[in-house]
């Protein structure tokens, strides 16, 4: 896919790995839509930022992503502006910190709330961007993942088992919206300034840099580079890369 036009939405834009998603589409020369649920001064300033930096236009939107009517209206909003849609990054997620065996702490409102946000979500905004894509010829939806689905790992139970169940859901939804809409997915380690590594408990934190192979965090740049590629692929459909330094090998 030729991104220099494209209209790509970005769920989760203002947070550290979603704003720099926007940014490397900005780069790429798309039109992008930072999508928000509370930071409208950040999502405003981020999209003021991409235009200056390349990208052919840009705009803030709020939508609970989580909810079917604010999906349609984060649809509507992006279609009457620029009348379609590219590319769907499903990057808003949640997590809150739960040791495993504290199963105690791990209520089922809270488990029922990280798997509604991190699975049903994105589902439910895969189900209503497939048919604008379908009519359009081409489509992209890339999921944000991440290696506590591939190993028992991450802030939480719920969280690891929202993760697996996002890889595959990226798998099925290749199968269901092929060949028009090619669906994959991106599963990062820890990343340096993002809210869900503010979430885990320190010695998590440093774990994961001292057993990866490389002995440093990701570089959300490289995981915003793999995004961006997925997005422009025209042969790769249903696959999982993770980007962890080298800590979980799948």
């Amino acid at each position: 896919m030729e991104l220099a036009g494209a209209v790509v939405v970005v769920t989760g834009g203002t947070g550290g790995l979603g704003s720099r998603i926007c940014r490397a589409f900005g780069r790429a020369g798309a039109r992008v839509a930072v999508v928000y649920l509370e930071r409208q001064g950040q999502a405003n300033a981020l999209a003021t930022e991409l235009l200056a930096g390349g990208a052919a236009g840009s705009l803030d939107v709020q939508a609970d992503v989580t909810q079917v009517g604010p999906i349609s209206g984060m649809i509507e909003r992006v279609l009457e502006e620029w009348g379609r849609l590219d590319v769907l990054v499903n990057n808003a997620a949640f997590n809150q910190y739960v040791a495993y065996p504290d199963l105690d702490s791990m209520t089922q409102e809270l488990w029922q709330k990280i798997l509604y946000c991190n699975v049903t979500g994105p589902f439910l905004c895969s189900k209503a961007v497939a048919p604008v894509m379908k009519r359009q010829g081409s489509g992209r939806i890339v999921n944000i993942g991440s290696t506590a689905g591939f190993s028992p790992g991450g802030s939480s139970i719920a969280y690891a088992v929202s993760k697996a169940a996002l890889a595959h859901l990226t798998r099925c939804l290749a199968v269901a919206f092929a060949p028009e809409v090619l669906v994959n997915g991106v599963a990062p380690g820890l990343m340096e300034g993002t809210r869900m590594t503010a979430r885990l408990h320190p010695d998590q934190v440093r774990r994961a840099s001292e057993e990866a192979a490389l002995g440093r965090p990701v570089d959300k740049d490289d995981v915003a580079d793999q995004v961006v590629t997925f997005a422009r692929t025209d042969s790769t459909t249903g696959q999982n890369v993770i980007i962890d330094s080298g800590r979980v090998f799948h």
